[in-house]
């Protein structure tokens, strides 16, 4: 009964709908093609499961990292992926300390450990 009644009204109700979640003047809305509606619909449609998506996933995380037994570790939310590493610069990097290992040896790596306040045997 709802449909048959809002079938009259689609216009309006479609105006509405922008006006309220886009902040839409009316010339606003309809300078939009019938196109360009279903477009920003889609994207609003997705944006609103991914935004739930994301919400569900961070409270399931917290219940479980709040429930988890004694010990246990903590469940990050977001997984740290390692970047692809770019060969180009890591061959160049590569030649420069081929190059600073023939003109002093591993010196260099002492030199990290000590400004790090590392002893190189593994102790701090």
């Amino acid at each position: 009964e709802y449909d048959n009644l809002a079938k009259d009204y689609q216009k309006e109700i479609d105006f509405a709908f922008f006006a309220v979640n886009f902040r839409y003047s009316k010339s606003d809305y309809n300078e939009l093609t019938p196109k360009e509606k279903a477009f920003i619909l889609k994207a609003w449609e997705d944006k609103t499961v991914s935004d739930s998506t994301l919400l569900r996933n961070a409270v399931f995380n917290a219940i479980n990292n709040a429930l988890r037994k004694k010990g246990k570790r903590f469940q990050e939310l977001w997984k740290k992926k390692q970047r692809p590493i770019n060969k180009e610069t890591a061959h160049h990097n590569y030649d420069i300390v081929c190059q600073a290992e023939s003109a002093s040896g591993k010196e260099w790596v002492n030199l990290i450990y000590a400004a790090n306040g590392i002893n190189r045997k593994g102790g701090t």
